[in-house]
């Protein structure tokens, strides 16, 4: 079943924000995804970001391409706009919604295929334009949805569920960012909801483009001894006699810890997630000590967490090109279409 309604019933004493509403007026249907995927608790910690931020569910505009990630956007904020662009190209239509309307707060959610791979020339030119947004990657280093293959952010000697290890080095979209000039940019994982939750906050309230990559695991297809991105391991010496399979429910992985300090995470399978937040003295407005920040600590096997670079003064879309104000939508009609005569002399400067 691709649609499942949540019921509208619920506890009558739910704290509720400025605006009235709970968090259960945040949520969307009830999610399709593998039991225990990481995907489900971005979804949680973005509806707890935008219920804390007193967001109007019909003032967001969600968007998202293909893929496991792209179906997160039917998990929250259900009044809320949406729309499934095809693989690769959710930055194209985030441009052109933020551009015929700047009012909406847009939330693009994508993963590490749809964003590393086929719309790699979206990602970079949705930087370049500095569209306000926030661009959200749940990344897990696999195609979830076609059972499992490499993607472009998988680890260099990480093995696949058939002992294939991937020789191509990874692509780190956080530094790309960095390189392309976004101005918000940070790194997550989908278990430690007390350091997603504000980073979303203050992602969604920056003025421009803010970019979140949050290692978010798959249970199904990366779950194995000898992955980087493991989560938890499915059944070990099954003979299935028939084409079928079964996702064992998995208990969530959380971490809580000191700025500063390394936290390694065991995984359900015994691999293990060697994370890291920035320390309190760490200058996240220095673009070149960020990526060499992130470099160094590459070595270790370290995954670097929290706000890496924040641009105190972004340049957005609209400031660039000095567009009108008014939504295209409100536009008169003489102001859309000027006319043969405007149409001739533009033409003719042209020549």
């Amino acid at each position: 079943m691709s649609y499942l309604p949540k019921p509208k019933i619920h506890h009558p004493q739910l704290p509720k924000n400025t605006l009235g509403l709970t968090r259960r007026d945040y949520e969307g249907s009830l999610s399709t995804l593998c039991a225990g995927c990481g995907h489900d608790s971005v979804s949680a910690a973005l509806i707890q970001a935008c219920f804390e931020l007193d967001l109007p569910p019909h003032r967001v505009g969600k968007l998202s391409g293909i893929g496991c990630s792209s179906k997160t956007p039917t998990y929250f904020l259900g009044p809320a706009h949406g729309f499934n662009s095809v693989h690769g190209r959710m930055p194209s239509i985030a441009s052109g919604a933020a551009a015929a309307n700047r009012d909406l707060v847009y939330i693009g959610v994508s993963g590490d295929g749809d964003t590393a791979s086929i719309g790699l020339g979206q990602f970079i030119h949705a930087i370049r334009r500095g569209v306000n947004m926030l661009y959200l990657v749940e990344n897990n280093g696999t195609y979830g949805l076609t059972k499992g293959q490499f993607s472009a952010t998988a680890d260099v000697g990480s093995k696949s569920k058939a002992g294939k290890a991937n020789p191509y080095t990874p692509i780190d979209l956080v530094q790309l960012a960095l390189q392309m000039g976004a101005g918000f940019v940070a790194r997550s994982f989908s278990g430690d909801k007390e350091q997603l939750v504000p980073l979303l906050k203050a992602a969604i309230a920056y003025p421009g483009f803010a970019f979140i990559d949050v290692i978010s695991p798959c249970v199904t297809f990366n779950n194995h001894e000898a992955s980087t991105k493991s989560y938890s391991h499915i059944r070990r010496h099954d003979r299935p006699v028939m084409a079928a399979d079964f996702v064992p429910l998995a208990q969530e992985i959380t971490a809580a810890y000191a700025p500063g300090d390394r936290h390694t995470v065991t995984l359900h399978d015994g691999s293990m997630l060697h994370l890291k937040k920035l320390a309190e003295d760490y200058d996240p407005y220095d673009r070149a000590g960020a990526m060499n920040y992130l470099q160094r600590h590459q070595a270790d096997g370290s995954v670097l967490t929290g706000l890496l670079y924040l641009d105190a003064e972004p340049t957005e879309m609209h400031a660039m090109l000095g567009t009108d104000a008014a939504a295209l939508n409100s536009l008169p009609h003489a102001s859309l279409c000027p006319g043969a005569a405007q149409l001739d002399a533009i033409n003719a400067a042209l020549r």
